[in-house]
């Protein structure tokens, strides 16, 4: 006799938890929420300021003499900005300003340029050295050299004109300027320096076609950095300036000081949102090349 057959046994499948996956609650962290704060009040410390600015500018001047120059206006008007512009020489004083920050920055650039190319790419003895002397010129305050400029620029009818302003602040912005490219410079590598010699490539066309094309967000960061000194500098302009019509921005805001040093504030603040606007935009727009060109001077790669 045979046994029965065991009976088959289908097997069983389970059935999909259809419940939806629990997720832990993350932690807060205690490091990334101190860095957000952080960030936050840096960002109130440095936004308060051009909001209260631009606010106190659309006040009215009695709200402004009369009431918490800090509170929020009560009225605003644009009048201020019309003012502005009808008490002083606002529009030639932002001109003047523009063809003294774009003559040094062009020297600047060519300048530091072309010397860290010799230094750092061409090479020749005392190269080190001759660098280190530059970078001397860091620490050399900029008020040693108004009397020997004045007189110099006295004795060669230079006064009162935009080359004796552009030239010192040029001068004295070069030994940064050529750190900057000098640190750019020393990461590119020297096979494309090399190639390109091979190639019959001269020192001027490696400079044009390789060195140059490769530098542009470092020559950004250079003007970027430059154009604000630049754009406010008062010391050079005052001393070296004598006529109304070539007074830079920082002399002309003193037009809106009256009789017994009274001064049409809300006017005055009028004129310096307009001046500091270009700034501010050319920094928004070129801000991440402007990273850029400080990253690629302090890292490798």
């Amino acid at each position: 006799m045979t046994a029965p057959a065991a009976p088959m046994t289908r097997p069983t499948t389970a059935l999909p938890d259809s419940r939806p996956p629990v997720r832990r609650r993350r932690q807060p962290d205690l490091y990334s929420t101190l860095s957000r704060v952080l960030i936050a009040l840096i960002v109130i410390v440095q936004v308060y300021p051009l909001a209260w600015l631009f606010i106190t500018s659309l006040r009215t001047e009695h709200d402004f003499a009369t009431g918490d120059p800090f509170a929020l206006p009560t009225s605003l008007t644009w009048e201020n900005y019309a003012r502005a512009f009808e008490t002083g020489n606002l529009g030639m004083n932002i001109l003047n300003s523009f063809i003294v920050t774009m003559g040094a920055n062009f020297l600047i650039v060519l300048l530091g340029m072309m010397a860290a190319y010799a230094l750092q790419v061409l090479g020749f003895r005392f190269s080190k050295f001759v660098r280190g002397l530059f970078l001397i010129g860091i620490i050399v305050p900029v008020q040693i050299a108004l009397v020997p400029l004045f007189i110099d620029y006295s004795t060669i009818n230079l006064l009162d004109t935009y080359p004796s302003m552009i030239i010192p602040l040029a001068g004295f912005a070069l030994p940064m300027s050529i750190y900057l490219f000098s640190s750019f410079f020393e990461y590119i590598p020297r096979e494309t320096y090399e190639a390109a010699s091979l190639d019959g490539a001269g020192p001027y066309r490696i400079f044009g076609l390789i060195t140059l094309p490769l530098s542009v967000n470092t020559v950004v960061t250079v003007v970027l950095v430059n154009s604000i000194f630049i754009w406010n500098d008062f010391i050079f302009a005052n001393t070296f300036v004598l006529s109304e019509g070539l007074k830079t921005i920082p002399l002309g805001l003193q037009n809106y000081i009256g009789a017994m040093g009274k001064t049409d504030w809300t006017a005055t603040f009028a004129a310096v949102c307009v001046t500091i606007t270009p700034l501010l935009l050319v920094f928004l727009v070129l801000n991440k090349a402007m990273i850029q060109g400080l990253e690629s001077g302090a890292t490798k790669g």
